[in-house]
Formats: C-alpha cells, sequence, structure tokens
C-alpha cells in the first residue's frame, strides 16, 4: 500500500482488507518461530527481547506464492493494481521494529495473541455484514470474555502450536485478556491482534471522561465491567467510521505507535511515514498538509496576462494583415476576369471585323466576275466557308481544347468504330472537368464571384438590345428566375390607432406585383409608412382590417418572413463595423447554411457591385463617437444588408432619403435588376425626380387621411390627372406637382376634391 493511498478514503477500505488478508503468512511464520528453549512469561534481557522481534519479523518480509494465491487475497485485491509490491510497502517493519520489542515485553507471549486465518475470516465476515457480528467459540451468547471487547485481545488456552493456516477452525483464545499492543488493532468480537500498516497511527487509547470515548477511538467501556479499561487500536480499516487511525494531516508516522509533527519547508499529507520537501518556489510552514503554490499561480497568472496582452496588441495586426491578402487575392481574381472579359471583347471585334471583311471581299469578287452568274448558292457557300474558317482560326488560337474536340469529333463521324472509346474517354473529361470546378481557395472562389458578375453584366447589355420577342423569352426563362414569385393583394385595409379610434388608412384596395417596382408617394401625414407597415405585418400600436391575400391565398405574412425584406427609415447598420463585414454577417445570418461558400462571396460581390460600394467597401461605417462614411453611403449600406439575403418581397421605407440623383439612381439600377429576377419591390418615396419617377412601374398616391388617390401605372399617371383637369405645368416636376395639390397649395379647376379620391 503507499503513502498516498494509506491517506485516501477512497482506497484505504479495500487496501487494508487485503493487508489484514496477507498478514496470514506473518502469523504463519510467527508461530514457527517459537522455539522450545524460548519460554515467553520470562524475557532474559532487552537483548533477547530484540534478537526475538527481529526472528518473528523475518517471516514478514517476503510474501510467499501459496498466500498471494490464496482465494480471500484475490477476493479482496481488485482495486489494488499489485498487491505483492503494496505488501512490502504496507508491512516493511525492517527500518523499526520497536513495536515488536514493546510487545513482547509487555505481553510476554505475543505470538499467541496473533489471529489465525479462521479468526480473520470472522473479521472479514463482519466487515462485509455491518454491525452484525458473527458468533464464534471465543465471542457468543454464552461466552463472552473481556478479549472480545474492542481494543483487547487474549493468549492461546493451551502450549500447544497454532496452526494460522487452519481457516476451519477457531483455537480457543480466553486466557489472560489485556489491552492490545501498540501498533496492533484487535477488532471487536475476536480475541486476537493484527499488526497495523505502516502510515497508521495505533496507540493505545486513553478515556474520555466528558465523552465516555476511548479516545482516539470511537469505541466506549463495556457496561457493568468497572475494572475494564481503554485498550489499544479497535479498528484501522474503514476510514469512514474513524479517519483518526491514519496518521494525521501535518503530521508523518514512521512507525505505526509514534506521531511527530511537520517540520518547517516540509509537508505531510494524511498516512504519510516521512517528511516530504516542498517544491522551490512553495512554501510550507510546519503541520503543513499541502504546499503552498501561491507563487506558482501568480506565475501563471502574469503568464496567461502576458499572452492576452500580446494577442490583443497583434490581434490588429494580424487581421489587418489578413484583410490585406484577401483584399489582394480580391484584386487579383478582379483583374484576371477583367482581362479576360477583354481579351473575349477584343476577340468578338476581331470576329466581327473578319466576318465584315470576308462580307465585303465577297462583294467584290461578286462584282468582278458577274459575268460568271455564281449562283447565290456558290455565294453562300463561299460566306459560310469564309466564316467557318474563321471562327476556326480565332477558336483555334484562343482555346487549344476546341481543337481537340473538334478533331475528335471528325474522327467520330470518320470512324465508328471508336464509338466506345470515344464514350469512355468523354466520361474521363467529364469527371476531370467536374473536378476542375471545385472551389477551394479564396482565389478561386474570387474567379468565380467576379466571372459570374462579367457575364451578368453582359446578359445585362445584351437584354436592352432585345426585340419583343427576345424579352418574352428572357423572361419566361426558368433560369432567370430563380426567386419564389410573391404577389400581394389587399382590399378594403384600414388602420386604426388604438385607443384614441383615429383612422391612419382607409379602405385602401390593390395589388403589388412581382417583377414591378411599386412606389408608394403622398403628403406628410397620408400614412405611407404605416401602409408600408400594414403589408409587412410590422404595425405596432395599430389595429389593421381588411383583407390582405399573398399569391391569391389568405396567409399570415410572417410565414414568408425568411423570403421577406425590409430596410426601415432608419439605420440598422453595426458601426463598429466595415462596410463588407456588415454585409457578410447579415449573408452569414439570413442566408442558407447549405449554400455554397462561392455563392456567397458571388452574392456579397454583386451587391457592391451594384450599389457602386467598391471604394468604401474596406471603411468603417461609423457612430457618433466614430466618424465613418457619409449618410448616403450609409443609406446604401442599409438597402445592401436587406438586398444579401435574396428577398422575393422586398419593402422599403424612403431609401432614396439622404441620397443624391446619381446615388438615387444607382439604388434604383440595383432594385431594377432584382425586379428582373421576379422580385416584388414596394417602397415610400419622398420627392423623387423625374427621372427616377420614370424607373417605376406602378404608383399608390395617398391624400392625408390615408385615402386612395391614384393606383396604376407610373405612365398613366399624367393622363388620369389631366382627365380630371389637372394638367402638370411645363418644366414642372409630376410628382412634385402632384403632392402640391394634394397639399392644396395648387387650385385646379375641379370645383371639389372628391374626384380625386378614387383609383
Amino acid at each position: 500500500m503507499s503513502k498516498k493511498k494509506l491517506g485516501s478514503f477512497t482506497f484505504s477500505f479495500c487496501t487494508c482488507i487485503l493487508s489484514v488478508l496477507l498478514l496470514q503468512s506473518s502469523f504463519l511464520q510467527l508461530v514457527e518461530c517459537q522455539i522450545d528453549e524460548l519460554s515467553p512469561p520470562q524475557l532474559p534481557s532487552p537483548a533477547s527481547l530484540d534478537f526475538l522481534a527481529e526472528v518473528a519479523y523475518s517471516r514478514l518480509e517476503n510474501l510467499t506464492s501459496d498466500i498471494l494465491s490464496s482465494k480471500l487475497v484475490q477476493d479482496y485485491s481488485f482495486c489494488i493494481h499489485d498487491p505483492e509490491a503494496e505488501w512490502n510497502k504496507a508491512f516493511n517493519f525492517s527500518s523499526d521494529l520497536s513495536f515488536l520489542t514493546a510487545c513482547l515485553a509487555k505481553t510476554g507471549d505475543a505470538i499467541r495473541r496473533l489471529c489465525t486465518a479462521a479468526e480473520v475470516e470472522v473479521y472479514f465476515n463482519n466487515l462485509n455484514g455491518g454491525s452484525y457480528l458473527q458468533p464464534n467459540q471465543n465471542c457468543n451468547s454464552s461466552s463472552w470474555v473481556s478479549g472480545c471487547e474492542p481494543g483487547w485481545a487474549c493468549r492461546t488456552d493451551t502450549e500447544d502450536q497454532v496452526d494460522p493456516r487452519n481457516s476451519h477452525e477457531i483455537p480457543a483464545r480466553r486466557s489472560d485478556c489485556k489491552s492490545c499492543c501498540e501498533g496492533f488493532f484487535c477488532p471487536y468480537g475476536i480475541t486476537c491482534m493484527i499488526p497495523c500498516p505502516l502510515g497508521s497511527y495505533c496507540p493505545v487509547a486513553t478515556l474520555n471522561k466528558d465523552t465516555g470515548r476511548c479516545d482516539p477511538y470511537t469505541y466506549r467501556l463495556p457496561a457493568a465491567q468497572p475494572n475494564h479499561t481503554c485498550g489499544g487500536a479497535n479498528i484501522w480499516a474503514d476510514a469512514r467510521t474513524n479517519s483518526e487511525v491514519f496518521c494525521s494531516a501535518g503530521q508523518y508516522c514512521p512507525t505505526n505507535i509514534e506521531s511527530t509533527p511537520c517540520s518547517r519547508g516540509n509537508y505531510c499529507p494524511m498516512g504519510s511515514t516521512d517528511e516530504k520537501r516542498c517544491f522551490k518556489l512553495t512554501t510550507c510552514d510546519s503541520k503543513a498538509e499541502s504546499q503552498n503554490i501561491h507563487a506558482y499561480g501568480v506565475m501563471l497568472i502574469a503568464a496567461l496576462s502576458t499572452i492576452l496582452l500580446i494577442i490583443y496588441n497583434c490581434s490588429d495586426q494580424i487581421l489587418t494583415t489578413r484583410e490585406r491578402r484577401y483584399a489582394k487575392s480580391r484584386e487579383a481574381a478582379a483583374r484576371t476576369v477583367r482581362e479576360k472579359t477583354q481579351a473575349r471583347a477584343r476577340w468578338k471585334a476581331a470576329k466581327e471585323a473578319a466576318k465584315k471583311h470576308a462580307i465585303e471581299l465577297q462583294s467584290q469578287i461578286s462584282g468582278k466576275f458577274s459575268k460568271k452568274n455564281l449562283t447565290s448558292s456558290d455565294q453562300v457557300k463561299i460566306l459560310d466557308n469564309t466564316e467557318n474558317e474563321t471562327t476556326y482560326d480565332f477558336s483555334q488560337s484562343l482555346s487549344p481544347l476546341s481543337e481537340l474536340s473538334s478533331a475528335e469529333t471528325e474522327r467520330k463521324t470518320t470512324d465508328p468504330s471508336h464509338k466506345t472509346s470515344e464514350a469512355s474517354d468523354n466520361k474521363n473529361i467529364k469527371k476531370k472537368v467536374s473536378k476542375d470546378k471545385e472551389i477551394y481557395t479564396h482565389s478561386q472562389i474570387f474567379r468565380y464571384a467576379y466571372s459570374q458578375l462579367e457575364k451578368e453584366k453582359a446578359q445585362q447589355q445584351q437584354n436592352k438590345n432585345l426585340t419583343f420577342s427576345g424579352v418574352i423569352s428572357m423572361a419566361t426563362n426558368p433560369e432567370t428566375r430563380k426567386r419564389p414569385l410573391v404577389e400581394i393583394a389587399f382590399r378594403d385595409v384600414t388602420v386604426t390607432l388604438k385607443g384614441k379610434h383615429k383612422n391612419l388608412l382607409r379602405s385602401v384596395t390593390g395589388k403589388i406585383k412581382p417583377g414591378r417596382i411599386t412606389a408608394i408617394m403622398g403628403p406628410s401625414g397620408a400614412g405611407k409608412t404605416t401602409f408600408l407597415s400594414a403589408l409587412a405585418g410590422k404595425a405596432v400600436g395599430c389595429t389593421v382590417s381588411g383583407m390582405i391575400l399573398i399569391n391569391r391565398k389568405s396567409a399570415s405574412i410572417h410565414s414568408y418572413r425568411k423570403i421577406i425584406g425590409f430596410v426601415p427609415q432608419d439605420d440598422i447598420v453595426h458601426g463598429n463595423l466595415t462596410v463588407e463585414e456588415n454585409l457578410w454577417f447579415n449573408a452569414r445570418c439570413r442566408l442558407s447554411a447549405d449554400l455554397p461558400k462561392p455563392d456567397k462571396v458571388l452574392i456579397v460581390e454583386r451587391v457592391i457591385d451594384s450599389l457602386g460600394m467598391q471604394a468604401i467597401r474596406g471603411s468603417l461605417v461609423g457612430t457618433v463617437e466614430k466618424r465613418g462614411i457619409s449618410g448616403g453611403q450609409r443609406k446604401r449600406v442599409n438597402v445592401g444588408i436587406e438586398l444579401v439575403m435574396e428577398p422575393s418581397l422586398l419593402f422599403l421605407d424612403e431609401p432614396t432619403s439622404g441620397l443624391d440623383s446619381s446615388s438615387s439612381q444607382l439604388l434604383l439600377r440595383a432594385l431594377r435588376r432584382e425586379a428582373l429576377e421576379g422580385v416584388n419591390i414596394c417602397m415610400v418615396v419622398h420627392q423623387p425626380s423625374y427621372t427616377l419617377f420614370q424607373m417605376f412601374d406602378d404608383l399608390i398616391l395617398l391624400a392625408k387621411g390615408g385615402l386612395t388617390v391614384y393606383h396604376g401605372p407610373v405612365k398613366k399617371v399624367e393622363e388620369y390627372f389631366a382627365g380630371l383637369g389637372i394638367i402638370v405645368p411645363e418644366r414642372v416636376n409630376p410628382p412634385d406637382y402632384f403632392i402640391d395639390v394634394l397639399e392644396g397649395m395648387v387650385k385646379t379647376s375641379s370645383s371639389s376634391g372628391d374626384p380625386l379620391f378614387r383609383q
């Protein structure tokens, strides 16, 4: 048993049981030490006592194999890794045999008082059975000697040698009962002694008159026996019953009958047999149970603080370096894509020039050889051959892969026997291309994003020159519309202020359609923001009545919140983040987690490019204490954080407020691109310019009190008011003039305003 285990309450029970079991061997060997010449009652001298003690202990030094393999040891050694090593550590008394010498001097027949295997088995059964005492030959209801009491022991009744291996018969042991020797313990219910192991403290008990207990143990004197006194130890194994049987913390016990306080500079945990020197930079007072490691704690705190300070001071530099590398890879990718786009444009221009030159050459040839009457079919053939040859030359110089594919195609048509091999080759090529398309690095991601942006710009430029059939085909192309379409129809929508029963809106009826930009206009107090909030389901403190249908179904607008964006009039950006960080924060929070990172990068870069925020993407938005971007730029960021979620329905409350004319047009162009993808856009505007006004598709014009004045296409609003006798003067902005009319600042030819309030 190691010193630390002896001081541990958890392992003490199992360890002590094993030690007690192994004591059988000591009992066996000690009994064998009785020689005929020895006369136990009369010991000749102290030197003889020391000799006898050494002879008795010589049998305890090594553990025999038959005891280690006994059933009792196997049953109770499950909690010990090496029973033999633990035995040698716990019962190696070779350094000091004073407790054996003292016991021989006290009793004169200590060997005849040691337990046998049968008595040890009774002790084990008492431990397993709790407080129940198993009767035996010496201690039962009809025979109870003083040696049966805790801390007392008796010697055998006969002078014959007792076989300690005998586990079936308990010897008669009722003679000359005395208190247990120091260094031994005498359990309750058996009349023999068991030596205490190293690390324990087993002195003779003394009576505490106040408590009536035998200190330092817990047993009491038996009743009706006035001559009985406190004996020795009664138990050392059950630390749950009495922890004082171990050497106390702050003291060390070189033997099981001696306890010495721990000196300064050393520490002694519970169950120590010697002092342990304190480590450097630690302090240990006298009677210290453990080391004072405050110095190590201070050093650890200082080291952690230093590391945190280094991280704090270097984090800005690390983040800055990371952002620079990120920006360099982005700029390099954008430059590469731009160069490729320019090269592609030059190639197309050269191709068009070659075609034009071929046509001119064909016309010249046809003019010179008109006498030969070349047929039109020959002309077409020559033209086709020229065009094909020209196309082939450009494709050969720019794309070697196309040459390979054309050659393979020609080989396939001329030699059908290679179809099977070509099919396998095509599969391998497809696999190779699919692997090449996998995107891992930042540079690859940015090249993918910017190449897609360039394709979208080219498509937008091409859409401007489309014919009517081209527009129809583009609108019906499923690849163009990737988002679900959301249509909102409302009928008799009335908003009433709670408590005051004041109507903010009155019976507003209409419809906002996907793919169109609807503007809500009106004078101050007309309920524009209230109407927008009612449609978006954000009306607070009001009662909304009427019918609102979503895709012709009566459903809550909140069930579509993942595809609905709302840009409030006030800024909702994070001032301590940059423009790009604000966009990325909302992209990560609101986009699908399954969306690949390249697509997220494409979305963010598209928003930055469409809103013209390339120059300020790395700028801090700013707060009241920190100066950042301008108010108009903040408004664009405010719109951008809603665009990154790619909504199907977008509400905006005065997004052009604080923007100049060019910024407003840039914002409307970005919204127009969103509308081409089928997004339903509804926005409140205040005093737009005429150019901006013409970029809207539909108009909802409200008067004070929440009455509807006009709801229809923007192109027909002037015609509608002209039918009411309200003609916009020249060089006057129509939306401003309509607002002035509704405000009553301009007199009209109408006798009353009632005709205005109709759809």
